[in-house]
């Protein structure tokens, strides 16, 4: 048996910063969040080459003594936990890995001068360890507070150097790192300059959502709600998009807990969850979302870059959230994120001239009265691209558009939100009339979503649920720990119409399925349960297939395209989206009108 012998130091923390030190990136946010736990008002990043070459911190936090520096570098040395109650911690790092693990595999210069009064102040103090060597110690000049440069990351490291990605693709993380810590800390002002080019910079004392939103999309600002919910002792504060502000992929999504980013599964599926029949399934929201719960009911310290956490119930955690978004959502009302788009407004302003055909001559008694030749104006108005021929129905097919006689308006019409039809356009859109701009409505889509709220008002969903039971039971065989799962969550599933029960160790018998699933393939099914349970803790998917099946029959039995409306279905299908919450998107996340301000309307025929 080979003999067990201790690894040298050097080893350990080369091995380590394995764990730790996984690319340039890895290595910012460690020096960045021991700038934030060091009380720092400003931090100011700069990199090169993507952070390759060099990184560097400079924070004005309470700063260090030089034999606190010396201490701060060795192994599992930290002043991030008082005492040994690890579950109680509120710093974002506490392991101690990090400085030791960065300097075993890269250039590091550390200076700091400590802040305050007695022992702790004097000059500051400047220590390098190249590659896990003392190269040099002694003083430095520089302001209360620490700085901390990173070069040549990997360079004695050829195997994990050339793992790393292009200096572009490094850089692109490593923004991300900072946008994220600075959208956790309003308080905190951050700069970042890559190159020599300043690419980020926010102040300190910033509102919550007024970083977002300079962070994120500017847009949110005006296409999102204001989180803001209690439950016990959790809290969840945060900007959230309108459904019809989406992105085709999900790196839009923030998420914070105790103020430390992180990437957690069970928090994404809660946000697909509270999103799940406003967006389509290739879309994905934007959002971020702040939540803060009493530290003995996290666990941060599952894993050693601390982006995964544990929650004691997630189950509790899951439910908030999804009630939280949503009920934040549905205060929204109709509102929608929209606008004119830019192209469709450049072709109202820009029409091509189609050459005018030639005028026949006027009668001769005009002629006498001119000098010239009468001659017909070269500019003429377009339409379509085309010169205007006149409404001779031979020559021009009439306009695809209707409109009737409107009923009296009642006095406070000009007040409605979504304003009073005027007309329907191509047997689609309704055209209205409101205090602020014009609003087109799309009919099919608008009906769509009331329907859809219709019926979950009226209890469909829990309708569709019932179960259907089988003729003959379904064995189907799944691994023992699927098994466990679905036995835990059978009462649930039996809610939804999906009745299962233990048959043996490694089996499950299905007796009824909801009955608008229909019974083709109850083991496809329940396979598909397991595997969500595995993936997200709860029984997500089979709700999302029942509210699948709701819009589906909602989009069925709503107005179609095509349909005329009168003026009064018209307006009662407004003031209905009016009172409907997330009436401003349909059930696969379109909007159901768009507006036309005022302004835009004047802009088109050059009065601004």
């Amino acid at each position: 048996m080979p003999e067990i012998r201790r690894l040298p130091d050097d080893l350990v923390n080369r091995i380590a910063a394995g764990e730790v030190v996984e690319r340039p990136a890895s290595a910012l946010k460690e020096l960045v969040e021991n700038a934030i736990d060091a009380g720092a008002a400003n931090i100011a990043v700069r990199l090169a080459a993507g952070g390759l070459d060099l990184i560097e911190v400079t924070d004005d936090g309470c700063g260090m003594a030089p034999a606190e520096i010396a201490l701060a570098l060795e192994r599992h040395a930290t002043s991030k936990l008082p005492d040994e109650r690890i579950e109680q911690v509120a710093t974002l790092g506490f392991r101690g890995e990090a400085l030791p693990s960065i300097a075993s595999v890269a250039r590091l210069t550390i200076e700091s001068r400590a802040r305050g009064e007695g022992e702790r102040a004097g000059e500051g103090w400047r220590r390098v360890i190249d590659h896990g060597a003392l190269a040099a110690d002694g003083p430095a000049a520089l302001p209360p507070g620490t700085r901390i440069r990173v070069e040549d990351l990997f360079g004695k490291v050829p195997a994990r150097r050339k793992f790393l990605r292009s200096a572009r693709a490094e850089y692109a993380v490593c923004l991300d790192i900072v946008r994220r810590l600075a959208m956790a800390r309003p308080e905190i002002g951050f700069t970042l300059e890559h190159d020599g080019r300043r690419v980020l910079a926010v102040q300190p004392g910033e509102d919550a959502a007024a970083r977002v939103a300079r962070i994120v999309a500017r847009e949110l600002a005006d296409d999102g709600v204001v989180i803001a919910a209690e439950r016990g002792a959790a809290r969840l504060t945060g900007v959230a998009g309108l459904p019809t502000f989406n992105r085709g992929v999900a790196d839009h999504q923030y998420l914070f807990v105790n103020g430390r980013p992180v990437k957690d599964r069970l928090l994404i599926g809660a946000v697909r969850g509270a999103y799940a029949d406003m967006l389509a399934r290739d879309r994905h929201a934007v959002l971020a979302l702040f939540l803060q719960v009493p530290p003995e009911d996290v666990d941060v310290n599952v894993h050693p870059a601390k982006t995964e956490v544990r929650f004691r119930d997630p189950a509790f955690v899951r439910g908030f959230l999804v009630g939280a978004l949503r009920h934040a959502l549905d205060t929204a009302g109709q509102r929608s994120a929209q606008g004119p788009a830019a192209s469709a407004m450049a072709n109202w302003q820009v029409e091509p001239v189609a050459p005018a055909p030639a005028a026949p001559p006027p009668p001769r008694g005009l002629q006498s009265l001119f000098a010239r030749e009468y001659s017909a104006p070269q500019a003429r108005v377009g339409e379509a691209g085309q010169a205007w021929r006149g409404y001779d129905e031979a020559i021009m097919a009439p306009p695809a558009a209707r409109a009737e006689q409107a009923e009296a308006e009642p006095e406070a019409a000009a007040q409605y939100p979504l304003g009073v039809a005027r007309g329907q356009v191509a047997g689609t859109y309704i055209v209205a009339e409101a205090q602020d701009g014009l609003v087109i409505v799309d009919q099919h889509a608008a009906h769509e979503r009331l329907v859809l709220e219709r019926l979950k008002a009226a209890g469909a969903g829990e309708a569709m649920a019932r179960g259907q039971a089988l003729l003959l039971p379904e064995v189907v065989e799944l691994e023992e720990t699927a098994c466990d799962a679905l036995e835990d969550k059978a009462g649930e599933l039996a809610r939804f119409g999906l009745v299962v029960e233990r048959f043996g160790p490694s089996a499950m018998l299905v007796r009824a399925v909801p009955s608008v699933l229909g019974t083709s393939d109850p083991g496809a099914l329940v396979r598909d349960i397991a595997d969500d349970l595995a993936q997200n803790g709860d029984a997500l998917l089979l709700g999302e297939r029942l509210e699948h099946v709701l819009a589906t029959m909602a989009c069925h039995g709503s107005v179609r395209a095509g349909r005329a409306l009168s003026v009064a279905e018209m307006n009662a299908l407004l003031r209905e989206m009016e009172r409907t919450p997330r009436s401003g998107q349909c059930n696969h996340g379109r909007p159901t009108w768009v507006k036309l301000a005022h302004h835009d309307i004047e802009k088109l025929f050059g009065r601004k």
